[in-house]
């Protein structure tokens, strides 16, 4: 069992700094391994055991028993981890969940990859190949490569203005020619 180390008092009331420094020479590594105990971080363990002593000096004259200050130091520490394991938790769950989402997004198939299913290769390319040429480039450089209008107007030099033209007036054109070829939902036809 680990000795609790009492406070003395100087008179009626202390100063809250001396009686700090004073805890905090007591106290310090016994509640570092306390926190290290519940954490596993030094670092972490450090800055909980701090903290619990900023709060606790904050609070120095609001203590009901300021001999009760290494219990009231204890259990901002217990406090404190429980916080730190509580965040953990959290951002372990969230990078769980992006983790997730970005699994399936990579494995999930493109706007590209289901055109090409539904039409087959051949019916698509013959569209993107009837497109007059900067528009064919505008579209492939954005839906086969990726690549932001930025990016697109940056590699076939031209405006950002003219990439939105030319990938508007390519998508209605492949929309017009495409419209024949898919079958509706539901129809015999349909793959789906």
């Amino acid at each position: 069992m680990v000795a609790v180390a009492r406070i003395p008092r100087v008179g009626i009331r202390r100063s809250a700094d001396a009686a700090l420094t004073e805890l905090y020479a007591a106290q310090w590594a016994p509640m570092v391994r306390l926190a290290y105990l519940l954490v596993r971080d030094q670092q972490v363990a450090e800055d909980v055991v701090q903290d619990a002593l900023i709060s606790i000096h904050r609070r120095w004259d609001d203590l009901a028993d300021q001999d009760r200050a290494v219990a009231y130091l204890r259990r901002s520490v217990v406090n404190g981890a429980r916080s730190v394991l509580r965040h953990r938790k959290v951002v372990h769950e969230k990078l769980a969940v992006q983790a997730a989402q970005e699994a399936t997004r990579l494995t999930s198939p493109g706007a590209d990859e289901v055109a090409l299913g539904t039409l087959g290769d051949a019916a698509m390319l013959r569209a993107l190949d009837s497109l007059p040429r900067r528009q064919r480039e505008v579209l492939v450089l954005r839906y086969w490569l990726d690549l932001s209008e930025a990016q697109i107007a940056d590699t076939l030099e031209i405006s950002p203005g003219s990439v939105k033209a030319h990938a508007s007036r390519a998508i209605s054109a492949l929309r017009a020619q495409l419209a024949a070829q898919v079958p509706a939902p539901g129809a015999k036809d349909d793959p789906r």
